[in-house]
């Protein structure tokens, strides 16, 4: 055993259980891998854009080259397209790492850090490995309950985490509840309010507001291109806030955080509107049809504004290992606290039709 004294806080901290690649799904069952479904990770189905493939491409023959240590087409691209100012903007491996920078940013050992009941799993281990308390507020059908969280700060609570959609339970929180929410949390909290799903959504709240009135100083918006952009394999996602709240984060980012080929895909993406509007439909059409399928079936579900559906199927562990057996990689919410429930990405309309026959098979209905 080591005698190096290594970080205490690693004794006690919880460990990110992603979703099954299909590669290991393939040896663990013995299928071939292009026969696997994978609905466990949110993923866009459709793939990338098109644009950004060839975009990407044209970057390999100069991997010799470190990328853009600032990368400033792309963060300018996404400056313009979202009405703000490239000084409003951090990039990161994925909006996980924007999370971390916040850990590093803010957080030390004894703060507080308030979150709801069912949040994304990433915010407790964050806490966790800052040495801060997690303060965890009852959900409220299986969504935020703003007063209960309003009313979970106290003078030692440096940061408040809200996804919007909410991940894993898909819940969406009202416009009214998100204003009062970014009015009422004292400015010496930051509120990190995760959009990695905004994208989805067909009239959402206007968080940008908030932050280009820079009347809000405590608030920092976290975006991602691995959903409805298609590019999770990039691992890019970006936080939005005011200047001097960016400036100081920027500090704990590693250099040449973000490579050149994730760098010139989603510059690609971001000039192609036709593929965001495809994703979108394919997957209002597809949550439709398994939020469909699970009331012809009598199964609790939870209404979604995201491009999953949580959906209560009785041992949720053998539902999921029996519909690996037949080659449909779902998400099992045990880790959760929701051990009878399984959190299914909305696939192509054939994957979501394979699965639901799965399902059926599996629960004899």
């Amino acid at each position: 055993m080591s005698s190096v004294a290594l970080n205490p806080n690693l004794d006690t901290l919880p460990v990110y259980v992603p979703g099954k690649p299909i590669e290991e799904v393939a040896r663990e069952v013995g299928l071939e891998a292009a026969s696997i479904v994978k609905l466990a990770s949110n993923e866009n189905p459709l793939g990338p854009s098109p644009k950004a493939l060839a975009a990407m491409e044209r970057v390999l023959r100069n991997l010799h080259l470190y990328p853009d240590g600032n990368a400033f087409y792309l963060k300018r691209k996404l400056a313009e397209t979202l009405g703000v100012e490239p000084a409003n903007l951090i990039l990161g491996n994925g909006s996980n790492e924007i999370i971390e920078f916040i850990g590093h940013a803010a957080l030390q050992p004894g703060d507080e850090v308030v979150v709801s009941q069912y949040c994304f799993a990433v915010y407790p281990i964050v806490t966790a490995l800052f040495g801060a308390k997690l303060v965890t507020v009852p959900a409220k059908d299986f969504g935020c309950d703003i007063p209960a969280m309003l009313k979970a700060i106290t003078p030692r609570t440096k940061v408040l985490f809200l996804a919007n959609p909410n991940n894993p339970t898909g819940t969406l929180t009202a416009k009214d509840e998100l204003a009062r929410l970014i009015a009422e949390v004292p400015p010496n909290v930051l509120i990190a309010l995760d959009e990695a799903y905004i994208e989805f959504l067909d009239d959402p709240f206007d968080s940008l507001g908030a932050v280009k009135s820079g009347q809000r100083p405590n608030l920092i918006l976290m975006r991602t291109f691995s959903k409805i952009f298609g590019l999770a394999g990039l691992r890019l996602g970006y936080g939005i806030a005011v200047p001097s709240l960016i400036a100081a984060i920027e500090k704990v980012r590693q250099p040449f955080n973000l490579n050149s080929i994730a760098q010139a895909g989603a510059l690609a993406a971001l000039d192609d509107g036709d593929h965001l509007v495809a994703t979108r439909e394919s997957n209002r059409r597809g949550r439709d049809y398994l939020e469909a399928t699970f009331r012809s079936l009598g199964l609790e579900y939870v209404p979604s504004a995201a491009n999953f559906v949580l959906a209560k199927v009785g041992d949720g562990a053998r539902v999921f290992a029996e519909l690996q057996c037949r080659g449909l990689i779902t998400r099992p919410m045990a880790s959760y606290q929701l051990p009878e429930w399984l959190r299914i990405t909305v696939g192509t309309q054939a994957e979501n039709e394979r699965f639901v026959a799965a399902l059926r098979a599996v629960l004899g209905k």
